[in-house]
């Protein structure tokens, strides 16, 4: 269109062609020590991002230590045998970095950014940090007390509620996905120094980890660094309790947890769903994003676009090293909540019956192939995403060609996806709201018994 020619404000726009993107070249290699290390170069910007990916994961622990890993992970920045926690605070801001610590059901990693010039440093305060920790009783007290602390507010936060009332009923008791990750007050106050630095003599070893270093940076540089300040890191570190999972249910049913006078309902839809390792890993990527994973999903559309029942709905599917769990979530007002569990169902059921049209398929792969550089653009994004490789056992071009295994999915690859994976006759509906105002709507839906309960 030249710049003569008058707009058409009548019609949308025809959506431009997906750019080209290329996924910095991974190079890998193994300390002698069972050390993994992967290297990304990335030269746009004089930054790097470095971060120890550990085998420390929630998923391994019983459930009486439950957050004993989280706890862990969280007391690093406490001090260390040769500093104090704010002298070590003050030796990552003299280099202009900060520890930060992130641990899941899978994994604990442990990272900082820094300039280029700067790394060498970064690697010897992240060496101390994690070969030499204090753990002080202060700190780590003052840690448990802010855990326990946001445990409790979770509790009387109606949302967060919902959502651990759902992992605990779409998981059996034996499945640790049944519990917070960060624990329970029972399981957390009793966690001290002595129980912390047991867990990190057990997790915190070479074997079965792995050091990415993305950024500004040459290959030669990191096996240099990564020799210097953890060649002499021992242990291949023992193994955690055996992971099961298993659904808490194997029916419909419809679970209500009471919140007296309350106008709005937190709903959660679900069950227990894939694991990572899951052969039908992108057809499940575009499924969910037609169903609830995008503005423009169904699921939006419906609930509230057309009925007007919410700000917004959206569908999850958590893959993790064992089936994570698939989840709808919504908040709504007391007077709709029974039609808005109604709608979500006839999408659901619809979808995974007749499939996605071509035109759902096509708007949802180019959604996920233009969103996909977006979340890579600097060295710490493409740092996390270098780590799923380590944590699930990646190919180092995994996501050198993911765009192009989304763009390779169909309509009946994305069906049979979903009708292999979900399972919506066998779906738990939790709902956190008002007993009174919604339990007869609820009954009268038919989709199964409804049960007044308490999860906690």
């Amino acid at each position: 269109m030249s710049p003569s020619t008058p707009l058409d404000r009548s019609r949308e726009p025809a959506p431009g062609p997906v750019r080209d993107f290329d996924f910095p070249p991974v190079t890998s290699s193994t300390l002698a020590n069972g050390l993994g290390v992967r290297v990304a170069t990335m030269s746009r910007l004089p930054l790097v991002s470095i971060s120890m990916v550990l085998d420390a994961g929630e998923a391994g622990l019983p459930t009486g230590s439950a957050g004993l890993a989280v706890l862990s992970g969280g007391a690093l920045d406490g001090g260390t045998q040769k500093r104090t926690g704010p002298e070590l605070a003050e030796a990552l801001e003299g280099i202009g970095s900060g520890l930060s610590v992130h641990t899941g059901w899978d994994s604990t990693t442990v990272s900082l950014t820094c300039l280029a010039e700067r790394k060498e440093e970064a690697m010897a305060l992240l060496a101390e940090a994690l070969l030499q920790p204090a753990f002080p009783e202060p700190e780590v007290e003052r840690l448990r007390n802010q855990r326990l602390a946001a445990i409790r507010q979770r509790r009387m936060d109606p949302g967060t509620m919902a959502d651990d009332a759902a992992a605990h009923f779409f998981y059996a008791d034996e499945s640790p996905y049944h519990r917070p990750l960060a624990g329970t007050p029972e399981s957390v106050a009793p966690l001290g120094p002595a129980e912390i630095l047991a867990f990190v003599e057990r997790h915190y070893h070479p074997g079965g980890s792995g050091l990415v270093v993305a950024g500004d940076v040459e290959v030669s540089e990191v096996k240099e660094l990564a020799e210097a300040h953890f060649g002499s890191w021992k242990g291949a570190g023992e193994a955690d309790l055996d992971v099961t999972v298993a659904p808490r249910f194997t029916e419909r049913r419809i679970l209500l947890v009471d919140r007296p006078g309350a106008v709005q309902s937190e709903i959660r839809i679900g069950q227990m769903g894939a694991a990572r390792s899951t052969p039908h890993f992108f057809p499940l990527q575009v499924f969910n994003t037609v169903l609830g994973g995008a503005f423009t999903s169904r699921l939006m559309l419906n609930l509230r676009e057309k009925q007007g029942f919410t700000y917004g709905v959206r569908s999850r599917l958590s893959l993790r090293r064992k089936a994570g769990p698939f989840s709808i979530s919504a908040a709504v007002g007391t007077e709709v909540t029974a039609p808005a569990v109604r709608e979500a169902f006839t999408e659901l059921e619809g979808l995974i019956s007749e499939g996605p049209t071509e035109d759902e398929v096509a708007g949802a792969r180019d959604f996920i192939a233009g969103v996909f550089p977006l979340r890579l653009e600097t060295a710490g994004q493409v740092s996390a995403r270098i780590a799923e490789l380590l944590v699930y056992g990646l190919p180092d071009d995994f996501f050198s060609s993911y765009r192009d295994r989304i763009r390779e999915v169909t309509p009946e690859a994305a069906r049979a996806a979903g009708q292999d994976v979900l399972r919506p006759g066998e779906m738990v509906v939790v709902v956190v709201g008002s007993v009174e105002g919604i339990r007869a709507p609820l009954e009268e839906l038919e989709l199964g018994p409804v049960e007044v309960v308490t999860p906690f």
